[in-house]
């Protein structure tokens, strides 16, 4: 039964994710906020609804290593998993608002992160409204430099926003928000009982079901999209949308979750081993942006990154 939970749990989170997008883009039409804004904000903070309810329901029901695994999981996946594989299908190229915002950004959530929680095993609640105020200041520099570039470049920005959505009468964003919001909290409950259940029948710690399990599959979205994207041989898949996942894991879903219930570290593991595989991954991202070809992830590099993933999952388990 728990894998049953966690299969249909995971299913719920991607509808519900979909349908919380799609009501949340429609309203924005509705209030008038530009398209560009609606991109960067509301699609940001909509697409981290999965992780967030996954997040605090785990806290408020005292399984406090799959808020900080789920996050921690997450953040490596999207580099050695959803950047590797995509890689993989076809190279993607880095502009320099990777080395100028992007990437710097995530090193610097990454590491608050880590301080935080080193310090006294605990996201508090002060820690999470400073996260979550610092998140507000990386979206204001975001959209403040959006609005500096040509208007191309600020259509691409924003080009994941369906304009047919404008139309939308307000019975259909009611409707989309009513099942986006319940599907998305029996999801979160689903998958958040699974799991549990899970790792007391194998004999492994939350921990270990979080960082893997539930954080590949709270990136399924993230996964499918950019695989869709590459097959397509879409050139607009952006690795900046993959890193800015990872801020808004740690500053809105982490931040979010310790304001509502402060975290507490129960598996020192997280320190000692997760969070720096996460920060890791950030540097390898670095390196393979500039070595040995600068600004393109080859498929050779995406081979390298899923290897190395592969190689996390496995000693995850070993250990």
């Amino acid at each position: 039964m728990s894998i049953f939970y966690i299969i249909i749990g995971l299913a719920l989170l991607v509808i519900g994710g979909e349908f919380l997008v799609r009501s949340s883009v429609a309203l924005s039409f509705k209030l008038n906020i530009s398209k560009m804004v609606i991109g960067l904000t509301v699609v940001s903070f909509a697409t981290s609804a999965p992780e967030l309810l996954v997040s605090l329901q785990a806290a408020l029901d005292g399984h406090a290593s799959i808020s900080l695994g789920n996050v921690i999981g997450s953040n490596i996946a999207n580099i050695g998993l959803v950047l590797g594989i995509t890689a993989l299908i076809s190279s993607l190229d880095i502009d320099k608002e990777f080395y100028i915002l992007h990437w710097p950004s995530m090193a610097i959530f990454s590491i608050l992160l880590y301080l935080f929680l080193a310090n006294d095993l605990l996201l508090n609640t002060t820690e999470g409204f400073l996260l979550l105020g610092a998140i507000i200041l990386f979206l204001i520099v975001l959209i403040r430099r959006a609005q500096a570039k040509s208007k191309k470049e600020v259509i691409e920005v924003s080009d994941e926003v369906d304009d047919k959505l404008a139309t939308a009468s307000a019975f259909k964003i009611i409707m989309w928000l009513l099942i986006g919001g319940i599907t998305l909290y029996f999801g979160s409950e689903l998958l958040v009982k699974g799991a549990v259940d899970l790792a007391k029948q194998i004999g492994i710690s939350d921990r270990i079901i979080a960082v893997t399990m539930v954080a590949v599959g709270t990136s399924v979205p993230e996964l499918a999209a950019s695989v869709i994207a590459a097959l397509k041989q879409e050139k607009s898949i952006s690795i900046g949308n993959l890193i800015g996942s990872n801020i808004f894991n740690i500053g809105s879903v982490l931040g979010i979750t310790a304001i509502v219930s402060p975290i507490q570290v129960e598996s020192t593991e997280i320190l000692s081993n997760d969070i720096l595989w996460m920060i890791g991954f950030a540097v390898l991202l670095l390196l393979v942006a500039v070595l040995p070809k600068t600004n393109t992830i080859s498929k050779t590099k995406g081979l390298a990154i899923t290897a190395l993933y592969a190689v996390f999952i496995a000693l995850t388990f070993t250990s």
